[in-house]
């Protein structure tokens, strides 16, 4: 072929690869929250969204965010299937911001893949046990008002804590007030087990309900009683008072009627 022929289709190729690339990156840019900031660091996606006021999770993440900083805004609730589409998420920082709430759904989609899940600076109470069964990676809870119980002790032993953290977890508040503003950790390793704790009380007022039931059933027993030997009581006299020939004709009416 001669080297005339060759020049157009070589302009044609370079053409079109320009297009391609264009067309790539406008993808890049549209998928790339306006409120963020997205870059691709040596073949990850990172996406930074902090300290961006934001008041709720975006829902135009790059599908293929590896990092996503979500920490120091203003969200209030993680709500469910909030990541499904993120399936190569690996880092999720939602730290500092006022998070109360956590659907059980939250983090569906991402359990297999996240290595790193930072909920700590936040206003979380308590966690349904589901929202985080099936994550692996490490989970950073420090510095969150969490009230100490059976339920969270139960949701604990099958998390990945991160250890740099763990002795930062402190129980805001408790189901008994001697451990309320002690560390989480260090009151499970004294031997303390918040479900028996649960259990117990359970015990006590079903047994408080059932002694309660019991005095009111017996209350009522001495009353009927007491009433009757009152009635009989007044009967009696009743009859004492009457003329000795009246009582006889009354149970001579009596023994006609029978």
């Amino acid at each position: 072929m001669h080297p005339a022929e060759q020049t157009p289709r070589c302009t044609d190729f370079i053409f079109n690869r320009g297009l391609l690339l264009l067309f790539f990156q406008f993808q890049f840019i549209v998928s790339c929250p306006k409120s963020c900031q997205c870059s691709d660091n040596s073949g990850s996606m990172v996406v930074q969204c902090s300290s961006r006021n934001l008041e709720e999770i975006p829902i135009d993440l790059p599908m293929d965010t590896v990092s996503l900083k979500l920490d120091a805004n203003k969200i209030q609730s993680v709500p469910n299937n909030a990541f499904k589409d993120l399936t190569y998420l690996q880092e999720l920082d939602l730290s500092r911001n006022s998070i109360e709430k956590i659907e059980l759904s939250a983090f569906k989609g991402v359990t297999d893949g996240l290595r790193l899940l930072d909920l700590s600076g936040n206003q979380i109470q308590s966690i349904p046990k589901e929202a985080l069964a099936n994550l692996k990676g490490k989970i950073r809870l420090s510095n969150n008002p969490l009230r100490c119980d059976c339920s969270l002790q139960e949701m604990l032993r099958e998390l990945n804590l991160d250890p740099d953290t763990v002795n930062d977890i402190a129980c805001q508040t408790s189901v008994q007030e001697e451990y309320v503003g002690k560390p989480l950790i260090q009151v499970l390793d004294s031997g303390v087990n918040f479900c028996n704790i649960h259990h117990r009380t359970t015990d006590v007022a079903m047994f408080i309900t059932m002694f309660g039931w019991f005095t009111m059933v017996i209350t009522y027993v001495v009353y009927y009683v007491r009433h009757n030997q009152e009635d009989a009581r007044r009967h009696l006299e009743y009859l004492k008072s009457l003329p000795s020939t009246q009582i006889t004709k009354d149970f001579d009416t009596i023994s006609t009627v029978l």
